[in-house]
């Protein structure tokens, strides 16, 4: 991934990419070159493998020499990403990780409500009493942790929601629908057709057992279903514009697309991804830290013209939102700094999770679950259940598994307490 900075100039991109594909298995495709102006760096081609497979090449850019491969799917920062959004599971771990998202908002609004001073001041209540001594110590560390992590795991939960598998996919719609979200012609607004040049052969995709190994050839392909690492939000779900090219023409060389983005004013770490199809396009990818740098430009593969080039501006107000969201979630914002801080909130949120488990272990006799009582005369609390009621209707699956919890709570639980009583 690092080379030695040379006097002599970077061979161009075709020249590059026609040498890895020589380090390839027959019958793989390149799918998306990345390209970076770093003197110190490797060029990087992405390849699907005839197995399907997805593998990264790595050139001297200044000689051309192979440096290595490294899977796409199997890299270390890959698996470790997959873990975060999937927990490796596929959708059923999607769908536990925006449970845990959305229980986090009900363990930071019931937190501050036992933290809450009553009869101490306010100023107090923001150190721990370390002249306390067992599980009062633990539990004021607790406390006064919590209370100082709130807003930061309120940030994080609320900034990586927009990704989740079932309600992110709900929430984009909605704010779509009201013109608040992706750009004009993400869903059907536009269409950009295709005519495939007159004597243009389209290439034959390899094959794994009867499926094809490539997807970028499918009608209906939308930015989220194309082998980039990183995209915008906003654009997740627009439709990938097709060559509308009707004269008898070769692809436009690779070389040339990175000389038209950066007359368009993106020079530097961004993907393009090439055409898999007789009438697919060049589609450049740059996801900067600064979401007002975004771009996403669509270019025919004969013609060279520019389908679409949709910017920061082209947002609706929510994606702006998220965009900024993302980025701070992600430590790229203010770089170092911001991976900081994201860093001392995980840890601290880790912190949380520990000291209440000590807190339950000190609390509870031995052989008992140590769950808190059911009290007798408890209050109404009208408020605290119409908030958790419209949590429930605003992030459907977890209302889903607290309505789980009510019933295990009034038939198995329930049961068992009131059997202690009696």
């Amino acid at each position: 991934m690092v080379v030695e900075p040379q006097a002599q100039p970077r061979l161009n991109e075709d020249a590059l990419l026609a040498r890895a594909r020589l380090a390839m298995p027959e019958g793989s495709m390149a799918t998306t070159a990345t390209i970076s102006r770093d003197p110190a760096r490797s060029a990087e081609f992405v390849f699907r493998l005839p197995d399907g497979e997805k593998t990264s090449v790595y050139l001297n850019p200044y000689t051309g020499k192979v440096l290595g491969t490294l899977s796409v799917e199997h890299r270390f920062m890959q698996v470790d990403r997959m873990l975060h959004r999937k927990l490796l599971l596929g959708k059923p771990g999607e769908l536990l990780m925006e449970l845990a998202a959305c229980w986090t908002l009900v363990m930071i609004g019931t937190g501050i409500a036992l933290w809450w001073p009553r009869e101490m001041a306010l100023r107090s209540a923001l150190r721990p009493d370390f002249a306390l001594k067992g599980r009062a110590l633990w539990k004021s560390v607790h406390a006064v942790l919590g209370i100082w992590l709130a807003l930061g795991a309120l940030a994080f939960v609320l900034s990586g929601l927009p990704w989740s598998g079932s309600w992110g996919r709900q929430f984009k719609a909605l704010a779509t629908s009201a013109n608040l979200g992706a750009p004009p012609g993400a869903w059907g607004g536009s269409s950009w057709h295709s005519r495939v040049p007159a004597g243009a052969a389209k290439p034959q995709p390899a094959k794994t057992g009867h499926q094809e190994a490539t997807m970028e050839s499918m009608p209906g392909m939308v930015m989220d279903d194309l082998p980039l690492p990183t995209k915008p939000w906003a654009t997740g779900d627009m439709p990938v514009a097709r060559s509308q090219s009707d004269a008898t023409q070769a692809r436009f060389a690779l070389g040339r697309v990175v000389d038209l983005a950066a007359s368009l004013g993106v020079t530097n770490g961004y993907d393009i991804v090439m055409p898999a199809s007789a009438t697919g396009v060049y589609t450049v990818s740059y996801y900067p830290p600064d979401p007002k740098q975004e771009r996403t430009i669509f270019i025919d593969q004969y013609s060279g013209a520019v389908l679409k080039d949709i910017r920061y501006s082209d947002y609706g107000a929510v994606s702006k939102a998220v965009s900024y969201g993302t980025s701070l979630h992600m430590g790229r914002y203010f770089g170092p700094a911001n991976q900081i801080v994201c860093a001392l909130i995980s840890l601290g949120l880790a912190a949380m999770a520990l000291t209440g488990c000590v807190m339950w272990w000190k609390r509870r006799a031995k052989g008992s679950l140590g769950a808190p009582g059911r009290e007798r005369f408890a209050p109404p609390m009208r408020a605290w259940k119409t908030g958790l009621i419209l949590l429930g209707i605003l992030f459907p699956l977890m209302g889903v598994s607290m309505l789980l919890v009510w019933i295990a709570d009034r038939t198995v639980f329930g049961r068992a307490s009131q059997n202690t009583n009696s």
